[in-house]
């Protein structure tokens, strides 16, 4: 099973998403999304009717096997990409190229415009709309990547234990991460326990969970280069009535989120807006600031903007989490993270971890 938006991207220029008659992919992240194909080098050229991939020696075997409906070339020793695509803009009848505006540092964006005969114009957010919406085999890859977390938290539940430091038990889930199949880890996992849990991105640090306290662990895999994104609160020890009592605001508020959050909806108003009322209602408003949840897909944190025509409106087969929290300084926090896939009406929940507390 091979993933592949090289027509998709056909069908964007051709219908005018794109601000040029060619687009110029040059970041990994695109160039994944547009070619199926990860590497640390390469360029690829879309118009209306061609694709042009061109790379180095160490990928032109491996392009070649991969790249369907696209010509292959090898860049050689000493030469550089704007020659090569100077030669195709010039047989393509080329004369503008939209390129990755929000990703380009200045001095490539410098050197290109310097040397490439066509004329650069950003891409604008033509990239971000195209990869909210997914297809039917990268929404599989994810589902792939969030069965990997699954596995890998029920595998590690098996062996908490009270003493780890957070960061012993960060490192048993990465493990796990791999031994149940991620190609790599969709970002470093966090992992923190005690009143460390309310840091809502805090580190792993060398401190020993103790009884009595919550541990929070939010993690996800990397399958054939999409993510998954989760995030689980466990509690060491006999929770405090205080630590139950948050605990299940925040599962009640999650559950509201997973019941709204479908296609066709305002995400900020219906989604987000909603959840945090809750929260607000139960006296814990300033203790949940950050958003209810993210887009994701190649990566880990893709934008929630889904779509120039319906601003703010989620799309179907998009994918965003869920992830209400509350965060007490100073004495603990709690976070529960799904992600789901939207659908008109409703959603599917990729991930399948239980939630009820889980009391180690």
């Amino acid at each position: 099973m091979k993933c592949t938006n090289i027509l998709r991207m056909q069908n964007a220029v051709r219908e005018g998403k794109f601000p040029a008659s060619a687009v110029l992919v040059t970041s990994h992240e695109n160039r994944l999304f547009s070619t199926g194909f990860s590497s640390s080098a390469g360029v690829h050229i879309v118009t209306a009717e061609k694709s042009v991939f061109i790379t180095d020696f160490r990928y032109i075997e491996a392009a070649n096997a991969s790249i369907p409906d696209t010509e292959i070339v090898m860049i050689d020793r000493g030469q550089s990409y704007s020659e090569i695509i100077n030669k195709y803009a010039q047989a393509l009848g080329i004369t503008e190229m939209a390129y990755e505006d929000s990703t380009m540092t200045v001095s490539v964006f410098g050197l290109y415009q310097k040397n490439l005969k066509p004329r650069l114009v950003p891409a604008g957010k033509a990239f971000t709309y195209l990869r909210a919406v997914k297809n039917e085999t990268e929404l599989e890859y994810m589902r792939r990547a969030q069965k990997i977390a699954d596995d890998a938290f029920a595998d590690l539940i098996g062996v908490l234990r009270t003493g780890m430091t957070e960061r012993e038990i960060q490192s048993e889930l990465i493990y796990r991460l791999y031994k149940h199949g991620a190609d790599s880890l969709s970002f470093e996992p966090i992992v923190v326990g005690g009143p460390n849990s309310s840091l809502p991105h805090g580190k792993s640090t060398d401190r020993p969970v103790k009884n009595g306290e919550f541990v929070t662990m939010d993690f996800g895999a990397l399958y054939c280069g999409y993510c998954s994104d989760m995030t689980r609160t466990v509690a060491f020890g006999a929770p405090s009535d205080e630590m139950t009592h948050v605990y299940d605001i925040v599962l009640s508020a999650q559950k509201l989120g997973l019941e709204t959050a479908a296609a066709g909806i305002h995400w900020m108003n219906d989604c987000d807006g909603v959840v945090r009322k809750y929260i607000a209602e139960k006296g814990f408003g300033p203790n949940f600031g950050h958003g209810l949840g993210h887009g994701l897909g190649i990566e880990i944190h893709e934008s929630l903007d889904f779509s120039a025509e319906n601003p703010g409106i989620t799309p179907e087969n998009g994918v965003v989490s869920v992830e209400p929290g509350i965060y007490i300084p100073g004495k603990f926090g709690v976070r529960i993270e799904d992600c789901v896939i939207l659908r008109r009406g409703g959603n599917e929940n990729m991930t399948k971890s239980p939630k009820e507390l889980i009391v180690i």
